[in-house]
Order: structure tokens, then sequence, then C-alpha cells
């Protein structure tokens, strides 16, 4: 049976856990060839020897996406061995809430190393062949995807440097919407809320307990939810750019 990405590839980002092990995971079970990078090779290899038994294909390369050359290489990779590149899901992030007041300079750089400039060498290097690819079969469209945050929508005391980060990709993502929609690139944000992944137990128990009593008892979203978004995006077959999908708690609004 023929699927909807067959003949298409998929680089994800952040693909160790979380949203990003999820992502990849539905993008192959929809056909696609998917390369997958972190940090952790172990891991990969797990996922990739997963996806095989399902009858996907996934092409293992560990990356540090704030090191712009190892940025470049990983798409450079791709294409290489995978042929082509119609699908880019910038997931990898980190979250490290607290003061402003004191707060830690290294945690602020490796959130802006992170969650910006990561996604941007990425995306950088992946456009030429989302373009090249839109102008092909089999879908003639491709798409470059951020994972965002509702945390780009409205700031809180405890996470400005969080926020910053997640505002600023909103901002790029928009700007550059508008630059390729007529060429057929759709650049689409997804924002969740709470995550059930391990993106917030990097923080410290002091702040992760903070973080509840002001919170509460909010439902939190599983990883495959959010794949679940990103496959709605990524599997549509028209060629009009998606503005964004808002994935929240509670709701879902498309």
């Amino acid at each position: 049976m023929t699927k909807r990405l067959d003949g298409t590839v998929a680089l994800v980002t952040g693909a160790s856990s979380g949203i990003g092990e999820a992502t990849a995971r539905a993008l192959a079970e929809h056909g696609a060839a998917v390369a997958i990078a972190a940090r952790r090779e172990d891991r990969l290899v797990t996922l990739a020897a997963e996806i095989a038994q399902e009858g996907g294909r996934a092409l293992v390369i560990p990356c540090d996406i704030t090191d712009q050359r190892q940025a470049e290489r990983l798409v450079t990779r791709t294409v290489r061995e995978l042929g082509r590149l119609d699908t880019v899901v910038n997931n990898a992030g980190v979250m490290l809430l607290g003061p402003i007041a004191g707060g830690s300079l290294d945690d602020w750089n490796l959130m802006l190393d992170v969650n910006v400039r990561g996604a941007l060498y990425v995306s950088h290097a992946a456009l030429p062949h989302l373009l090249t690819a839109a102008e092909s079969a089999p879908r003639h469209v491709a798409d470059l995807v951020n994972v965002s945050s509702m945390s780009g929508r409205q700031a809180h005391a405890g996470s400005a440097l969080y926020n910053l980060t997640k505002f600023g990709i909103g901002a790029f993502s928009e700007s550059l919407r508008q630059e390729v929609t007529q060429r057929h690139v759709r650049i689409s944000l997804i924002e969740p809320g709470d995550v059930a992944t391990e993106l917030f137990s990097h923080n410290t128990p002091e702040i992760q307990q903070a973080v509840r009593e002001v919170v509460g008892n909010v439902e939190s979203l599983q990883a495959d939810d959010v794949a679940d978004a990103i496959v709605y995006i990524v599997t549509r077959h028209r060629r009009v750019a998606i503005n964004e999908i808002l994935v929240r708690p509670t709701e879902q609004v498309v």
C-alpha cells in the first residue's frame, strides 16, 4: 500500500527522546525515510533499529546543532545518503527556568545556542534543498516545522530566557513563511503547552515544585499528540502554507 510520504526524506533534530523521537516514528510510519539527529547516539541507534523493525528507514546522525559546521554536515549527509530533503522538523530544545536576577548566564547561553542558533543553522543549511524538493515529485511541496511552545505567546516570571527564545523562533518562522510561501515551502510553528517529556526534568527540584504550585493541576500532552500535529501538517498535499497549529494541554486548535 502506498503511504503519503513514500519517496520523501525527513530530518528531525532532538530525536533521542520526547517529541523528536515520537515525530521520527510517526513520519517513518507514513513512508518517509528519516534522518534522526541528537547528541545521544546510543538512543538514536535504538530508535533506528525499532523503526527498521516496523519496515521503515532511519539514518542515525549524532550531531550537536549548536556547532554551525556540525549542523551543516547534518543536512549535507542527510541529502547525500538519503537522496533529497523534503521535511525538516526543528525540535531540539532546552528549558532551564529561573529568575533573571542572579540567573545563570551559562543556562541562558545554552538556551540561546540550542533553541535559537541551532534551529537557525539547520534551517539555513536545509532551505536550498527544501526549495528544490518543492519543485519536484512526489509532493511538489516541502515543509519546515519549528517546534516552539505556548511560552512563545505569553511570558511569565521565571522563564524570561526561555520565553525569549520561543518568541524569537515565532518571529523567524513568520518572516520566513512570507519569503518562501510562493515557492511552495510551508513554514509551520507548533506551540504545545505542557508535554510529558524530559524537558522540564532538567530544572532543579525547587524550580519544578515552584512551577507546579503556579500552574496547578494541568493535563499534560503526550509526545505522540504533538507528533500527530506535525504529521497532520506534513501529510497535507495542498501547496497553501499553514501558518501554525497551536497545541494546548486541554485542546487542539487547527
